[in-house]
Order: structure tokens, then sequence, then C-alpha cells
């Protein structure tokens, strides 16, 4: 019955599992699902698409959330309501700083939050972290790959493009990688008590002011090295959910 399921995403309100890796791309979370064991589609409706299934026993949800934070934070609100209490973004940035090379993973302990939706729910002084647990669950799962990995403050931005207007940089301030949605999520789960964090994978040197078009030709992500790390990442946004849940019931034991 179609009240049984949620208006936006049109996933159902009840019977998920309470872990969720969560991608920008229909089709990587059909790559991702492809991983578990018993993947089923769950519902596929606009850029919402949704799997279910178990990574080494653990039964998980695997969801598309298209580009950009507005749309992406109906799917994190609409899985939330139907019992997801763990998200785990995974999904591509640009490198904002020397030393972060293509294909390695950027694990998120923040986000600046530009990412055009947030600061009309809520002042813009309230933080987008990272959990902790999460944090380390993603960095623990990156050694155990052995995937290049790094850690820092991303920043979540609104524009893909450069427009006319003069942005402010935050080259200097230390960042590691500029995305589009990680900020929406962050804030979302703290504001509803959930766990959540990211890990990206660097599919170029991406901020308006550090792309030499000279040198690299231009923005491209179809290179086989990002294909490469994201075949990592995926395996590591996995692993982690694991280590999390593995964590959770060492503390409840």
């Amino acid at each position: 019955m179609t009240q049984d399921l949620l208006p936006i995403t049109r996933v159902p309100r009840t019977g998920l599992p309470p872990h969720a890796v969560v991608v920008g791309d229909p089709a990587r979370a059909a790559a991702v699902a492809a991983l578990l064991d018993g993947a089923e589609e769950v519902s596929y409706h606009r850029e919402y698409r949704v799997f279910s299934g178990s990574w080494k026993g653990l039964p998980v949800v695997v969801a598309s959330h298209g580009v950009g934070a507005p749309g992406a934070i109906l799917l994190f609100q609409e899985l939330a309501d139907a019992g997801v209490r763990t998200f785990l973004r995974f999904g591509t940035a640009g490198a904002m700083k020397p030393g972060i090379g293509d294909g390695d993973l950027v694990v998120a302990e923040a986000a600046v939050r530009d990412d055009g939706v947030t600061h009309q729910l809520l002042p813009p002084e309230y933080p987008a972290v990272a959990a902790p647990e999460a944090v380390l669950a993603l960095q623990r799962a990156a050694r155990a790959a052995g995937a290049p990995h790094h850690r820092g403050v991303v920043w979540t931005r609104a524009a893909f493009q450069p427009g006319l207007l003069p942005l402010f940089s935050y080259a200097g301030a230390g960042l590691a990688a500029i995305e589009m949605e990680l900020s929406a999520l962050l804030v979302t789960a703290s504001l509803r008590g959930l766990v959540a964090g990211g890990v990206l994978v660097i599919d170029g040197t991406n901020a308006d002011e550090l792309v030499d078009e000279q040198a690299t030709g231009g923005y491209d992500p179809h290179r086989e090295v990002v294909a490469a790390g994201v075949e990592r990442g995926a395996v590591v946004s996995l692993e982690a959910l694991r280590l999390l849940t593995e964590a959770e019931e060492g503390e409840r034991a």
C-alpha cells in the first residue's frame, strides 16, 4: 500500500536495516550492493535507489541520494524515519591541499556547512561534525584494506562549477577536500542523535583556484586511478559499518 511508503524516496516506513552506506550515483549504489550477500533492490524513485543485503553477516542498506545537499538531505531524513541509525557517506571529492593524490581516500572529521540547505534549518554557528567512532572505524578499515588515506575537514559546497562571484578560499585553512553533500548528513545525524561519518575518493584537484587546466587537461573523474579508489572505498565503507556494529555490541556486553 502506498501509505506504507515514505513520500519522497518511496522506501518502506519499517523493515530496513539500521546501518547504511549512502552514495550519490544510483549506479554506484548498485555497484556497492553487488558486494553484499542476498542484495535486493528495495526501491528506485527519482535519484533515490535503495538496496538491502548483508556484509559479512551484517544487514545493511545501500542508497543513492543524487547530486547536491538539498535533495540528499531528503534521503537522509526519510531513511532515519524508516529506522536507519548509522550512516556512512561514500562519495568522491576534489583534493584541497598537496599530498592528497587521485584515488586516495579522505576520512572526514567535520565539514564546512556551505551546502545550500542546512543554513535554512538552523544557525550557521551549528557545527557539522562526524561521530568520532565513525572516523576511527573508517580509518581502521582503510588501514586494513591497504588504502592510501587521510583525515581532515572537508568543504561541502553547493556550487559545483565556478561562477562570477568571488569565493572565499579555504585553501589556506588546511581543508582536505571539497564535495557537495556531507555536511547535510552530519547535521541531520547530530539533530537526530544518529551516528554518521564519511569517506571520500579523490577524483581530482577540484577547488576552483587550484585547478591547473593546462597540466591536468581539466576535470576528469573517469580515470582508472579513480575507479580503483572507488573499489577500495566501497569495501572500506562496508567494513567500517561492520566495525561500528562490533564496537556497539562490545559496549553492550
